[in-house]
Parts: structure tokens; sequence; C-alpha cells
């Protein structure tokens, strides 16, 4: 690259345009009939369609999946096409597990700084509904045996070889939320955190219970962001339906152990539901989002937010739920931020043990220093600050999804209160964080 062009494409900004999500629906319910196509599809559509840009203006599509469909290889294409997106313009699907929404928002903005795009459709779909049960390799020999027989004879045998356990599967979650690097799946991660940093059952109860309150109370504000969507079973889905109104200290002391039944703190109660969902945002460069709102008579509105910076680090697998200690300095320090001027953060909240975890080691330096490979406390986050609509735990968390929701509820919230700066981070399975700033221009 010329030194001329090099500084033409790193003056580029990357801004949210515009953005929106479905509602998110407890898996194997409202919307299990949906696939993943299905709902990336729909948001895309929808998306376009609320911004007032028109397909052939999209440059790149790029969109997070958790849990890969086996039925649609690269499902981000498929969503666009089914979307009406032209032939000609290509798309790819991220995963990096529980941040891959957030992965395809940090994709795109790469696009358009890069001066690769100056349109990018991008976002996360996750139908967990509908993850796939894999059986034993034993079964898969035997059938693969039984196809090749030809004679009765043949094929009496090779079926007499099966066996019970041989068609005894894995559940697609079980497989997906558990790591292989250590073993544990998610929820045991969590128990870790609230042992070693003494995190109390009720501490976790009460800090659930706050996220389904505080959801409650903003079920307008989110439904400024929620796009209804009509499932097959024809009844209109408006709304989250994790959110627990009625939720209480008392319900939720009642729960048991998910994941360790003896001694364990963590329940389904102060835990992030399982979730169906999608989400798409617009991401373009600066100067052609202000023509563009210009040009549809919206010029007063200005986009959603510019993207500042990101960051993605590495944490101990067993410890995968303190990723945003490592991530979010990672992405404040190039940004010459710090993290009390940021106006609201949004940690995804996978388990209340992890978030508690993670303000926790965030305001001391020598738990930033172990567990963070950072070298000063980040400061002690004020809570008001902290997911003022409520987070994962009431909402629910599509994996694929979360980490581009995340960056929609920050930069929607920003706006409504006249704030500024702002970060959006999660956890990731396997021992990772990833964070994106947002600033929303005065």
């Amino acid at each position: 690259m010329s030194p001329a062009r090099k500084t033409a494409a790193t003056s580029r900004r990357a801004v949210v345009l515009d953005g929106l999500r479905t509602p998110f629906a407890r898996s194997w319910g409202a919307f299990q009939d949906l696939s993943v196509p299905d709902l990336g599809s729909f948001v895309l559509r929808e998306l376009l369609v609320q911004a007032e840009v028109p397909p052939a203006a999209v440059q790149h599509v790029v969109m997070g999946c958790g849990g890969m469909p086996s039925d649609a290889a690269n499902p981000a294409r498929v969503s666009a096409l089914r979307a009406g997106l032209p032939d000609s313009i290509p798309a790819l699907t991220v995963q990096r597990n529980c941040a891959s929404g957030m992965e395809a928002v940090v994709q795109a903005a790469t696009l358009v700084e890069t001066g690769r795009a100056d349109v990018v459709l991008c976002g996360g779909m996750e139908s967990m509904s509908n993850y796939a049960a894999e059986f034993p390799v034993s079964f898969r020999k035997k059938a693969l045996a039984l196809g090749k027989a030809r004679s009765l004879g043949q094929r009496l045998g090779a079926l007499l070889r099966f066996r019970p356990a041989d068609f005894k599967p894995r559940w697609g979650l079980q497989v997906g939320l558990t790591d292989p690097s250590c073993g544990l799946n998610m929820g045991q991660t969590a128990e870790i955190l609230a042992r070693e940093l003494g995190i109390s059952r009720l501490e976790q109860d009460m800090f659930a219970l706050r996220s389904h309150e505080r959801a409650g109370a903003a079920r307008e504000r989110l439904a400024e962001e929620i796009v209804p969507i009509v499932p097959p079973t024809g009844t209109v889905h408006l709304h989250d339906d994790g959110i627990r109104e009625d939720q209480s200290p008392e319900r939720l002391a009642k729960l048991k152990p998910a994941f360790e039944r003896a001694h364990g703190t963590v329940t389904a109660g102060n835990a992030c539901g399982i979730t169906d969902g999608a989400a798409a945002l617009l991401v373009c460069e600066e100067s052609w989002a202000q023509a563009h709102l210009a040009a549809v008579g919206r010029e007063g509105e200005g986009p959603l937010a510019r993207i500042v910076g990101s960051a993605a680090a590495g944490v101990d697998p067993r410890r995968m739920g303190l990723g945003p200690t490592a991530a979010l300095p990672r992405a404040l320090e190039p940004a010459g931020w710090s993290l009390d001027e940021l106006d609201l953060v949004e940690i995804n909240e996978a388990f209340a043990a992890q978030v508690i975890a993670c303000l926790r080691v965030m305001a001391d330096a020598e738990l930033m220093r172990r567990h963070a490979d950072w070298p000063e406390a980040l400061g002690e986050l004020d809570e008001e600050k902290l997911n003022p609509n409520g987070g994962a735990i009431a909402l629910g968390h599509p994996v694929g999804v979360s980490g581009a929701r995340l960056v929609l509820t920050l930069a929607k919230e920003l706006r409504r209160r006249g704030g500024r700066k702002g970060a959006a981070t999660l956890c990731v399975g396997g021992g990772q964080g990833q964070a994106v700033l947002l600033e929303v221009p005065r």
C-alpha cells in the first residue's frame, strides 16, 4: 500500500448506522421451527428496510453463529441470499463462540476502515433449539458397514452388530458448551470463579434479580431495538420472553445448583437463558453514512455511534468468565480512554458469578496481573453504569448473537441518555474475551 493510500485508509472511520434484532425466545419455544438462515435473513431484510438502504448498496455481509447448522454451510451467505441481497455480494460466517456476533461487528469495521467496503451488514444468528445431536463413532462405523452390505445376510449381520450404546447421542448443547481443553462446561467454570473469589449464592441471586427488574422496567426501551417476528406458530412475537417481572429472592433461593449438586451456587436462575434469536447492524464509512442520511431526509439523526476500537484476549479456559478483564483494558489503552470515562458498560451476563468476578478482578491490581496479564487495576465500575436495561440472565444468551446485541443495546442507550463513551464486552467459552468501544458523536 502506498503512503498516500495508507493515509486515506487509516483516516476512514466506521460507524454503526442502524441496527435491530428479533425478540429473544426461550429455546424449544416460539422460534424452535425457525432455522439459523430463517432468523438471519429476517433481520437482514428488515434492517435494510428500516435504514432505507437498497440491497445493492451493501458490499459485504458478515454474520456470527456459534452452533453452525449442518444443513447450511456458511449460513451468512444463505441468509443474505434469502434476504434478497444480490448474488454479487459476498458473505462470511464467523465463529468466536459467545463473541461471534461481536467478531462480526469487528470484521465489518475492519473492512470499512481499510477501504475494502463502505457498507457492511453484520450481526449474529443462533437457533439453540436446533443444535444437532452427535451419535457415537461406533454408530457411524456400523451404519457405514450396513450401507455397504449387499446381500440379505450381510445386511442382517451388520444390523446385529448394533448395541444400545450406539444409539446414545450427545446433544449439541452438551458438546458446544463444554470446553475440550479443560473438560469443563461453562457452568462449572463459573463455579470456579464463585469459589475462588468468595462470591456467595445470595450475591449471585441478587444480581440475577436486578437483571430481571431492570429488563422489566426497560421493556419499552428494548422495544426500540426489536422488530416483531411471526414464527410458524402464527403468534406475533413482540418481546423477549425470558424476562420475569415476578422474579423474587424467594423463588431464586428455591432453585437447586445446576452444575455442582452438592455444594454449587450457580443455578438456572442466576445464569443466562438458552435462547434463539438474531441481530443485525449496518456498519458504514462515516461520510457515506452522513450522505445517505441526508439523501433520505434524516440528516438530523446521525449514525448511532462510531466504533472507536476493539480488542480480543485470551485467559485461562478454566476461568473463561474473566475474559472481559483481559479484553477491556486492551481496547481502552490504544483509545486513550479509562474505565472512569465510560458513561455505560455492557458486560454479557453469562452467569451472575462471572460478572461479579469481573468487577472484583478489574478493581484489584494483583488479580489483574494474575488473571488478565495486565500490570494494574482497571478501576471500580459504578454499577449504575452497568447493564442498565438488564442483561442475558433476563434476556437470554443466543450464543452467536449476544455480542452484536450488546453493541446495539449500548449504542441506543448511549444516545438515549446523552452519553458519549461506552464499552461492550463479554467472556468467551474456551478462555477468551472481546470488547468494542463506541462513541456517540456530539
